[in-house]
């Protein structure tokens, strides 16, 4: 049954708490100063984050944001045309390692194994790319992760055995999937986790019929995103549109050509 307009407009208007942080430095490009502005939202709809995630929000626990830095406009979106995706060769060697590899889809949860493999995966990080790094509390990975996940909020659990090697965070909404964040063992760096957790991301999109990834953000230089244009077809956005207006997404086919 399609909603009347005014139960539209409920779902688009949340009960929110609205307010920006204080600049911080950025964690994408060197000089840079963040400024973030967030909805706090208790019982968020997946009609509402679907309308956010379509106009470049993300989000975090019961958080939606997107930044609204000074002087800045390097953030843009990207989303993954699902329909007309064609693994590269370099994907499909990633497909192949991972035969063995268990898939659990759920809720999100929040166990020891948890904890310790996402201190493990940032201290990596931290050593190999510099990444600030510091371990993440009970509370903290709760507020991140478990909690504001509602009936559209999962976790896609990677496993060798029993042990859990790589936790993916997404959205399932309603025309796409929105990944929300990733982490895995980095003893298994081998099976080239995240390129497979994402090709999977695009086959439960295709099961479900749903369009598009939104991948998050693209910052031209930050290494950290150099995986993202290999992922073809895409579309970008310039820019974070409130819900009331259209989401001019154009095709992009990123920095590099060099996709295998």
């Amino acid at each position: 049954m399609n909603k009347s307009t005014e139960e539209l407009t409920t779902l688009l208007n949340p009960e929110s708490t609205d307010f920006s942080m204080m600049d911080y430095d950025c964690s994408y490009l060197p000089d840079r100063s963040v400024r973030m502005r967030y909805k706090h939202i208790n019982n968020a709809s997946k009609t509402f984050a679907s309308a956010v995630a379509q106009r470049g929000w993300r989000r975090f626990g019961k958080y939606f944001f997107h930044p609204i830095c000074n002087g800045c406009n390097e953030c843009k979106s990207l989303r993954i045309d699902v329909n007309h995706f064609e693994t590269t060769k370099s994907q499909k060697k990633a497909i192949k390692r991972n035969e063995k590899t268990k898939i659990i889809i759920q809720k999100p949860t929040l166990t020891k194994s948890h904890l310790a493999l996402y201190n493990k995966y940032h201290a990596f990080k931290h050593l190999k790319d510099d990444w600030l790094h510091r371990n993440i509390s009970e509370r903290e990975y709760y507020e991140n992760f478990v909690d504001g996940a509602h009936d559209y909020g999962k976790e896609v659990l990677y496993l060798d055995g029993d042990r859990l090697i790589g936790v993916d965070l997404i959205d399932i909404l309603d025309d796409g999937i929105s990944s929300i964040y990733f982490f895995y063992d980095p003893s298994y760096a081998r099976l080239s986790l995240g390129t497979y957790s994402l090709i999977y991301q695009i086959k439960l999109a295709k099961i479900l019929g749903l369009e598009w990834i939104y991948l998050g953000y693209w910052v031209d230089g930050c290494k950290a995103f150099e995986y993202k244009p290999r992922f073809q077809p895409q579309q970008i956005l310039d820019g974070f549109p409130d819900v009331r207006e259209e989401a001019d997404w154009i095709i992009w086919k990123g920095v590099t050509q060099n996709n295998d």
